[in-house]
């Protein structure tokens, strides 16, 4: 019988390849691991080597201090500005801050985004179907298409879905947009 870690690091593996829409076949193509080794690990019958753990998150372009986070039994309650991780997309002007970072124990994750004027970002499906989203408007202008429906959002605005279908960002080329996107 596996201990506590392992039985969760076992539950997310399996919620990393089905968030993914893979079979265990397609991450056995992926990994490089066994389909026979991947079902038993996803279902805790056996622990993860240092060196499958390794494939797998090569498989997911995902660290392994990442991935081990997230199976960890507590969080910090508080994060930090410095601590809080920023990703800036060079193409677009994009820039994304994890205000507050996903962690065990917690469902949800909150994201500050900065879109500069006349930006357009689509996205074709969501990375987690049916999840609940709401985006805050702080301040500028955003057209948010969810799934065909067009929403335009100024500040102060909040607008609330379940994310299932292809989504569209748009900035207006005078103003540019800053909000809070709160994943649940």
């Amino acid at each position: 019988m596996l201990d506590n870690l392992s039985n969760r690091l076992a539950n997310r593996l399996n919620e990393l390849r089905r968030t993914r829409g893979w079979s265990l076949d397609q991450l056995a193509d992926h990994s490089g691991i066994s389909r026979a080794t991947l079902s038993r690990m996803e279902k805790g019958d056996v622990s993860p080597t240092a060196e499958t753990l390794g494939r797998l998150c090569a498989a997911y372009s995902l660290p392994m201090s990442r991935l081990l986070m997230m199976v960890e039994d507590s969080f910090a309650p508080r994060v930090p500005f410095e601590r809080q991780p920023e990703w800036h997309d060079l193409e677009t002007g994009f820039t994304r801050r994890s205000v507050s970072p996903p962690a065990n124990g917690l469902s949800g994750e909150v994201l500050e985004g900065h879109l500069p004027p006349a930006t357009v970002i689509s996205y074709d499906a969501p990375p987690k179907p049916g999840q609940e989203h709401h985006l805050i408007m702080l301040d500028g202008a955003l057209t948010l298409t969810v799934e065909d429906v067009a929403h335009d959002l100024t500040g102060g605005d909040c607008l609330r879905y379940h994310l299932s279908g292809p989504t569209r960002f748009e900035t207006p080329s005078e103003r540019g947009a800053r909000y809070l996107l709160v994943l649940i």
